[in-house]
């Protein structure tokens, strides 16, 4: 019985951890990628510019400064205290985050148009801007119909991919690393495959959080039914 008691508050303790170090990580990655394109200069991408679209740096800006946004935001979206005590703030940050994505998505169907980085990353970047589109859009339309539970799903989908910054930088410094240690591998490889890591692992991980947020099937039945949920 004393294990079976331990669960909730381990269980607590490791989403604590979890959302400090998602938190941190988020932060670190939004300053770093975003206020360098602040200026809107050609000189301060951190990727290569295409010569052939001038407004490639500014397509490019549109896309990291409310991307770095909503990479900032997000985290206290899925703070249950900050839900409950103040909604009209949870209301307000989520309006300036889905207005970020929808700013950032657009910008990133340009910026991926227009990359130099290869097609195969190019479909990359640009299933993830669909996807990032299309996660918040369905986020929005859930919460316009006091869908709640619904627009959870879509908001931790959502946010997956916009944390998918973040493990595109994971993916692809141990890329690097690993090219380090065999000079032949191109660098267009390396960056390809960390830019699809980042993708599937943002998905996959969204969805197995979903599903461990669902309740069992015997719980659903006893909600519908009105019947009070046994208590371990």
């Amino acid at each position: 019985m004393a294990n079976v008691s331990r669960r909730p508050v381990a269980r607590r303790t490791g989403a604590w951890i979890a959302w400090v170090l998602m938190a941190l990580s988020a932060v670190g990655i939004a300053l770093f990628s975003a206020i360098p394109y602040l200026t809107f200069s050609p000189g301060v991408s951190r990727i290569p510019l295409n010569p052939a679209f001038p407004w490639h740096i500014v397509g490019l800006s549109l896309h990291a400064i409310p991307g770095g946004l909503a990479l900032l935001l997000g985290p206290f979206q899925f703070v249950p205290a900050l839900r409950g005590r103040y909604p009209a703030l949870h209301g307000i940050i989520g309006r300036v985050y889905l207005a970020s994505i929808l700013v950032g998505s657009v910008m990133g169907v340009y910026s991926a148009i227009v990359s130099v980085s290869g097609l195969a990353a190019q479909l990359g970047f640009l299933l993830l801007a669909a996807a990032w589109f299309y996660s918040g859009l369905l986020a929005f339309v859930a919460i316009r119909r006091r869908q709640i539970s619904l627009h959870r799903d879509w908001m931790i989908r959502n946010y997956s991919f916009t944390f998918a910054a973040v493990l595109l930088r994971v993916f692809l410094a141990a890329g690097i690393a690993y090219r380090n240690a065999n000079p032949s591998l191109p660098f267009a490889e390396v960056y390809t495959a960390s830019v699809w890591c980042s993708i599937f692992v943002s998905y996959v991980v969204a969805e197995w959080f979903i599903i461990q947020r669902a309740p069992a099937p015997a719980a659903r039945t006893a909600v519908k039914a009105g019947q009070p949920l046994a208590q371990a």
